[in-house]
C-alpha cells in the first residue's frame, strides 16, 4: 500500500467517526467549527460557560446534521476543572481525535490602564487553559493516531499599530508559541498541532464594532476581499480542511483565514 492509498479507506468520509471536543462552542467561531465539523460525521464536546447556548448547538447538529453531541458547562479559568472536562468528553463518545481551543476572554485597554487582574484573567482562559487541555488530552490524541489540536490565535500583533491591543496580542502570542511547541514535540507521536487567526462576524467582533464604530469600519476596508468572514463557511470549513488526511503534512503553522487582510510575514 502506498501513502496515496493511506489517506482513508472505504466509502466514509475521512472524519467519520472521530470525536472533537470544541472550547466556545455555544456562538461565533467556535460554533461554527462544531458545525462544519459535524457535517463530515464528527461527534462534538461543545464545552462552554453557558450551558443553554451549548445546548442550541446540539440541538443544531442533530437537526442540521443527525449529528451526535453533547453540551457540557465548564468555565475553563477554573483549571481545576479540566482535568474532569476531558474525562467527560472521553466518557462521551469513548474517545477524543481533535482539540479546539477557541474560548477567550481578554480587555482591549492601554497597557497604563490594564490592571495585572485583568491580564492574569485573559492568561487563564488563553495560554494556560490551551496548554492544561493540550496536556490532559494528549494521551487520548496519541491513541487516536491521527490527532489533532487547532489552537486559536489573533493578528492583533500583527498591526502595525497595537495601541490597546498589546494585552490582547500578548495573550494570544502565548498560544502561538504553545502550538508550535506542541508540534515540534508531539509530531511523532500522531498529533498535529496547528494554530488559526480567524477573521469573522462573531458575536465577539459584532460587540467591538458596536464598542469602536469608526475603527472597525476602517478595518474591514482593510480586508482585500472586503468582506468578514463566515463562522462556520469560512473558519469552520477551513478548520474541518485542516483536520482532514488531505492535511496530514500540515504541523506548526499559524494560518491567518481573514481573506488576506494580515501579512504573516
Amino acid at each position: 500500500m502506498t501513502d496515496a492509498d493511506t489517506t482513508h479507506s472505504g466509502s466514509l468520509p475521512p472524519l467519520q467517526g472521530k470525536v472533537a471536543l470544541i472550547t466556545g462552542a455555544g456562538q461565533g467561531i467556535g460554533q461554527g467549527i462544531a458545525f462544519s465539523l459535524a457535517k463530515r460525521g464528527v461527534s462534538i464536546v461543545a464545552v462552554g460557560r453557558t450551558l443553554s447556548k451549548c445546548e442550541k448547538t446540539v440541538a443544531d447538529i442533530e437537526a442540521r446534521f443527525n449529528g451526535k453531541a453533547v453540551a457540557i458547562e465548564c468555565d475553563i479559568s477554573n483549571l481545576d476543572a479540566l482535568d474532569a472536562l476531558v474525562s467527560n468528553a472521553v466518557a462521551a463518545f469513548g474517545r477524543l481525535d481533535i482539540l479546539v481551543n477557541n474560548a477567550v476572554t481578554t480587555s482591549i485597554n492601554t497597557l497604563m490602564e490594564t490592571t495585572l487582574e485583568d491580564f492574569e484573567a485573559g492568561l487563564r482562559v488563553g495560554p494556560m487553559a490551551t496548554l492544561r487541555l493540550m496536556q490532559l488530552a494528549q494521551p487520548h490524541l496519541i491513541k487516536s493516531g491521527d490527532g489533532n489540536i487547532i489552537n486559536l490565535a489573533t493578528a492583533a500583533a500583527k498591526r502595525w499599530d497595537t495601541s490597546t491591543y498589546g494585552v490582547y496580542a500578548a495573550q494570544k502570542e502565548a498560544i502561538r508559541a504553545l502550538s508550535r511547541g506542541a508540534a515540534c514535540e508531539w509530531g511523532s507521536m500522531g498529533i498535529r498541532t496547528n494554530c488559526i487567526l480567524p477573521l469573522a462576524k462573531s458575536p465577539a467582533l459584532e460587540m467591538w464594532a458596536q464598542w469602536r464604530p469608526e475603527e472597525a469600519a476602517a478595518f474591514e476596508q482593510t480586508v482585500p476581499m472586503k468582506r468578514l468572514g463566515h463562522c462556520e463557511n469560512d473558519i469552520g470549513e477551513f478548520v474541518a480542511m485542516l483536520c482532514a488526511p488531505e492535511s496530514r503534512y500540515v504541523n506548526g503553522q499559524s494560518i491567518a483565514i481573514d481573506g488576506g487582510q494580515v501579512n504573516m510575514g
